[in-house]
């Protein structure tokens, strides 16, 4: 299961504490993307140039409209008063005099401009459009041909166009009937806008009619408007594009480079991603560069530590088969019963060393497995260490290597971890103690507290064996190191159980390592294993 002279150069996994956990993503906020401020900031100039034309246009439309209903109140009131003078006649009660009027009304009202004059009742008495010599000219469509089809009927159309002017002009007379000065946008018979505004004519308090003046250059204002609005939208089409440009420079063409620089990779034509110009980026760009860069190398090592293994492998197996076959061979030839028992032992002994290397090769292979598939919880080291002692100690028999437990760890410290995953460790040290202790010794198993604020819970697993080199204290952790001290018995590790311990470990975010006790002569008088675990 274990060796102390044993480890892995398999790549270990991240820690399992709750703070590598964390998505980076979820680290990140929106004002902190510089990618995402500067998206959100070239789009937002393109809508803020159009909001902004809308805005001012609208002002200067309105503008517009109330300089026209301004311009018309002004000349109607005008009229309106010369009219009242010199066109009503009758006392006490005048009225107006309609060929007065009118011939006010010709004189005053210049072309382009509609007047209309109503008497006290709302009655049309003249119209400015009937009595003028001018002409409403339009173009006709052109001539249709004997088999196309008749043109569409639109004189319902034109009918409600027509009621619906009269109603609107009705509403403001009577407006202006009611002594009040009536101006607004509306629509005439034909459906276009006009500036109209009506006015009451008075002879000193009494309403004797009323004056409407049409302009009828509504549309040119608005065209005005959308002409006048062209500049913003060019302008808008333009930062838009200029913002396409640089998203496509700044984020779409550095992910096609790294895209096809991840495309060599996979097709094994370059070792990892490398674009330093790209990695030097302080955005999003840069670290995802700088992540595939360390990725895709990270996965390179694993592939090449992979080839290592199955190479180590293949010679960790082949040792144990090469003594099998040899004494398979030799067995038929050997007639003393004394050396047929010896090989027989050699061929037992084999096949349990062969065994333990795959029991060993199966675990170390699905590390990385379990580990990413389990999910971590709070662990009572002290509680699980006891368990695990208690079952040496339940099939402990006479001669053999006793384990023993000192627990001095608060019982409210835990790990954060999997139970395990932890277990297979603490089993790998203590038969890998047992194995280099002397029959009848004693392997001492103890928690407790290791002052380390970072790594505060301490386990140590102590034999009474031969000890470790020294230079030999840090390469017991690689991966099929078995060497043997002399008395040990051959066979009894596979040189994979400190590796695993170191990845297990390592994956709970903590340390590992080996030491030899001595005593106050300085002579070795055993190994000392230590584990040092972060507090959950």
């Amino acid at each position: 299961m274990a060796d102390r002279h044993d480890s892995g150069d398999l790549e270990r996994p991240t820690s399992l504490r709750p703070s590598s956990l964390r998505p980076a993503s979820l680290r990140l906020t929106f004002g902190r993307s510089k990618l995402g401020r500067l998206i959100f900031g070239l789009n937002l100039i393109g809508l803020l140039i159009i909001a902004i034309g809308a805005l001012v246009l609208s002002d200067l439309r309105r503008g517009l409209i109330v300089s026209q209903m301004d311009s018309l109140t002004s000349q109607a009131q005008v009229v309106g008063e010369v009219i009242a003078v010199v066109a009503t006649e009758g006392e006490p009660e005048p009225m107006l005099d309609e060929d007065n009027a009118l011939e006010v009304m010709s004189r005053f009202i210049p072309a382009g401009e509609r007047a209309r004059l109503f008497d006290a009742q709302g009655k049309l008495i003249s119209d400015s459009y009937v009595v003028s010599d001018a002409i409403d000219v339009s173009q006709l469509p052109p001539a249709r041909k004997s088999s196309a089809p008749p043109p569409p009927d639109r004189s319902a159309l034109k009918a409600s166009r027509r009621r619906t002017a009269e109603a609107q002009l009705e509403r403001e007379v009577r407006l202006a009937l009611s002594g009040r000065t009536a101006a607004s946008v509306r629509l005439d018979e034909r459906g276009k806008k006009v500036v109209s505004v009506s006015i009451p004519l008075r002879r000193v308090k009494e309403v004797l009619g009323v004056l409407t003046l049409e302009r009828g250059d509504v549309d040119k204002i608005v065209w005005a408007q959308r002409w006048a609005m062209a500049p913003f939208i060019l302008i808008a089409f333009g930062v838009s594009l200029l913002s396409s440009l640089l998203l496509y420079w700044l984020v779409s063409r550095p992910i096609d480079r790294l895209s096809a620089a991840a495309d060599r990779v996979r097709m094994a034509q370059t070792r990892a991603i490398s674009l330093p110009d790209l990695e030097s980026r302080k955005d999003e760009i840069g670290t995802l560069a700088r992540s595939l860069e360390s990725m895709t190398e990270t996965l390179w090592r694993r592939m090449e530590e992979i080839d290592r293994f199955a190479a180590d492998v293949s010679h960790e197996i082949k040792n144990p088969l090469t003594s099998i076959r040899s004494a398979l061979e030799t067995l038929p030839m050997v007639k003393d019963e004394a050396a047929r028992e010896r090989l027989m032992n050699v061929l037992a002994q084999d096949v349990r060393r062969l065994d333990r290397l795959i029991t060993d090769i199966s675990n170390a292979s699905r590390l990385d497995a379990e580990l990413s598939r389990d999910t971590p919880r709070r662990v009572d080291v002290g509680a699980l260490l006891e368990d695990i002692v208690s079952l040496y100690q339940q099939s402990h028999l006479p001669g053999q290597v006793g384990v023993v437990l000192r627990r001095d760890l608060p019982a409210k410290m835990r790990v954060s971890g999997r139970e395990g995953p932890l277990g297979q460790v603490f089993r790998n040290l203590i038969d890998n103690a047992r194995s280099f202790s002397p029959e009848g010794g004693e392997v001492r198993v103890a928690v407790a507290s290791s002052g380390d604020p970072a790594l505060p819970v301490a386990i140590t697993v102590e034999d009474d064996g031969p000890g470790i080199p020294e230079e030999n204290l840090e390469t017991v952790f690689q991966r099929f190191y078995t060497s043997r001290p002399k008395g040990t018995r051959f066979g009894q590790n596979s040189g994979l159980g400190l590796s695993i311990s170191r990845q297990i470990v390592e994956a709970h975010g903590g340390r590992i390592w080996a030491e030899n006790r001595k005593d106050a002569d300085g002579q070795v008088t055993g190994a000392r294993f230590t584990i040092h675990l972060p507090q959950a």
